[in-house]
């Protein structure tokens, strides 16, 4: 289940784009999630562990990723860390629950992210309350945020 704790957190990873730069590992780049998230987020494909085809930048490597897709894979990868998914925007809301269906991992947010328009569940550490909605999720998240 994905877990937010809203507002500031103790231990939360805060820079990820140089986080990830320091830590991944090739096999982070050819896993097929990572994959596709690089490819919705960024519209761009992998080639290889160190070879993506951006259709603005041409060939980069994963470290000039968008810090989204960084964050993202560095969630997916390392799910006993908590990363700050304010460095995410709202095209990353999806695989954040996509990755929450696979694993139980805990994010830190300091905005209102938007999950959308349908049903989803979310466990709101702050209040130790589950979330289903956007409704929900901005009466909650209101209580923390500015």
């Amino acid at each position: 289940m994905l877990s937010v704790i809203f507002g500031d957190n103790e231990g939360t990873i805060m820079n990820t784009s140089t986080y990830f730069k320091n830590v991944y590992e090739d096999d982070w780049i050819t896993d097929a999630l990572s994959k596709d998230m690089i490819k919705d987020v960024d519209r761009s494909d992998v080639v290889s562990a160190r070879v993506i085809d951006s259709p603005v930048l041409g060939g980069i490597s994963p470290r000039e990723l968008s810090g989204g897709v960084k964050t993202l894979i560095c969630i997916y990868r390392m799910p006993d860390k908590i990363f700050n998914a304010s460095n995410c925007g709202d095209n990353c809301a999806k695989w954040l629950l996509e990755i929450g269906e696979r694993e139980d991992v805990t994010i830190n947010l300091r905005h209102i992210m938007d999950f959308g328009d349908g049903e989803f569940e979310i466990y709101i550490k702050n209040t130790d309350t589950v979330v289903h909605n956007m409704k929900e999720m901005i009466l909650t998240a209101g209580m923390f945020v500015r």
